[in-house]
């Protein structure tokens, strides 16, 4: 679970506490925004076997300083390895067979979806991952052609 958190630029999984007791998983800890803490709930909830999220984060006040990102240290293989992780851990792609490329930050995916809206999130999901600049989604929809 904290895994699942870590890849994601919009939590930040140092500063949350999670505990995970029959498929109900609790978070406790900081978030930067409540848009950050909304998105942790989101985020457990997609992981498969979690049944329940309680959400006691509180939001933290506006730093003064920006903090150095994690974005900065990342190299292409840590981010296929990211998304890769990212989509075997949600419920609803964790069954893909797709090609991962990255190469200065873009992320290409290849392979096949069973919807377009399968397609799209996994755009969305990818677009997330720390490090990522941005996505080209060369899934195709369906059958392949022959």
């Amino acid at each position: 679970m904290k895994n699942t958190l870590a890849v994601h630029r919009s939590v930040s999984a140092s500063k949350t506490k999670v505990v995970l007791a029959s498929g109900v998983v609790t978070l406790t800890g900081e978030a930067k925004s409540q848009a950050a803490k909304d998105l942790a709930t989101e985020y457990a909830k997609d992981v498969q076997g979690v049944k329940e999220v309680k959400n006691e984060m509180t939001v933290a006040a506006a730093p003064a300083v920006p903090e150095q990102t994690i974005v900065e240290i990342i190299d292409d293989a840590s981010i296929t390895a990211q998304v890769r992780m990212t989509l075997l851990s949600h419920r609803s792609t964790f069954n893909l067979k797709a090609t991962i490329v990255t190469a200065d930050n873009i992320v290409a995916i290849g392979g096949k979806a069973n919807t377009t809206a399968e397609k799209d999130l996994v755009t969305k999901l990818v677009s997330d991952v720390n490090g990522v600049k941005s996505v080209v989604n060369n899934m195709f929809v369906g059958e392949a052609s022959k």
